[in-house]
């Protein structure tokens, strides 16, 4: 073969590996994007406005609004009537993060409430915020990254939230002159959030946390999405894409997210609720935190209901399981 074929073919076999390599790469990405993408935020009547060209099935029923949408909306009302204070902190990576405040009187504690995926802060939290607010907790409702009224251009599955809510505890705790026992609930993504948060140092004043159907990781619930919602059962080849989108354009790998270590490292007690009907988070996640959980736990999982759901069709037992826990948690010694 001559020198100028040589080249010629090589040249070839390059070109065909940078397309394939470019292919292999780029199929990753509208998954990626469509994941974790927030872009320009839309008012609340162009999101009611917009048409919708699909509805997937899982959302939908995963959501109150299915079979409770009376009593939802009800307590969001309630919530947007009620006098709040803005608030408003800077993430460590530079976002103008917005809650607002709801103080209590006679105040017993303080409840930072973090909502889920693609969530704001007067959504499916506000069931559980009034039972809360009768029981003479001040609340903190955060707009998570992305959402509501906080900057933010990526959704990282609680690999960023989780400083996020360090930052929210560190307002709190300047402010917390009483030294009021302090708590972090949260939602589907959200209560990922606060257990990644349980694997730093938090102040003394934090007795408990309240995790309600939390994933394990981000890589476990893209997968669980995959199989349960499009029967797709291997998909490693496109999360390893998926990673690599992550690494580049949203600052955070996927490892971030998985709860393995900060739930060895947790000294914080924690009350896992989970719907046992859930096909959006499915509960394994939930079983699974709570194995890996070192510190005092205890683990709720009701009958019949679907993700975020476990309030509205257990009510009484969700909030005596709350009573109870907030009880024996401010009534032992500081950790």
């Amino acid at each position: 073969m001559s020198k100028n074929k040589e080249k010629k073919y090589f040249a070839k076999i390059f070109a065909a590996a940078s397309l394939g390599s470019g292919i292999f790469i780029a199929m990753g990405w509208p998954f990626f994007r469509f994941m974790t993408y927030a872009g320009k935020k839309k008012t609340e009547k162009q999101s009611t406005n917009r048409k919708k060209w699909f509805q997937l099935k899982h959302p939908t029923i995963n959501h109150p609004r299915h079979n409770y949408e009376e009593e939802y909306l009800s307590t969001r009302e309630w919530c947007e009537n009620m006098e709040m204070k803005d608030v408003f902190i800077r993430s460590v990576d530079g976002l103008k993060l917005h809650a607002s405040f709801l103080p209590a009187e006679n105040a017993k504690r303080i409840v930072i409430l973090c909502h889920g995926y693609r969530g704001t802060r007067f959504g499916s939290v506000a069931h559980v915020a009034h039972f809360l607010h009768d029981e003479n907790s001040g609340l903190l409702f955060i707009d998570q990254r992305c959402c509501g009224e906080s900057e933010g251009r990526y959704i990282t599955f609680g690999a960023r939230e989780q400083y996020d809510i360090l930052e929210w505890v560190k307002l709190i705790e300047k402010k917390n002159h009483k030294h009021l026992p302090i708590y972090l609930y949260g939602q589907s993504m959200g209560a990922a959030s606060v257990i990644l948060a349980s694997g730093h140092t938090l102040p003394k004043d934090v007795k408990g946390i309240i995790a309600d159907c939390g994933f394990h990781s981000m890589k476990q619930q893209l997968r669980d999405i995959a199989s349960g919602w499009f029967h797709l059962h291997w998909i490693e080849l496109l999360l390893m894409r998926v990673d690599l989108f992550c690494r580049l354009f949203g600052g955070f790998a996927m490892k971030e997210t998985d709860m393995t270590e900060a739930l060895k490292k947790n000294d914080v007690p924690i009350l896992f609720f989970h719907g046992e009907d859930d096909t959006y988070v499915f509960p394994e996640n939930t079983r699974r935190n709570y194995k890996l959980c070192r510190a005092d736990k205890e683990l709720v999982i009701i009958p019949g209901a679907r993700h975020l759901c476990c309030s509205y069709v257990e009510p009484e037992l969700y909030i005596n399981k709350m009573r109870e826990f907030i009880d024996r948690t401010e009534n032992t010694e500081k950790r």
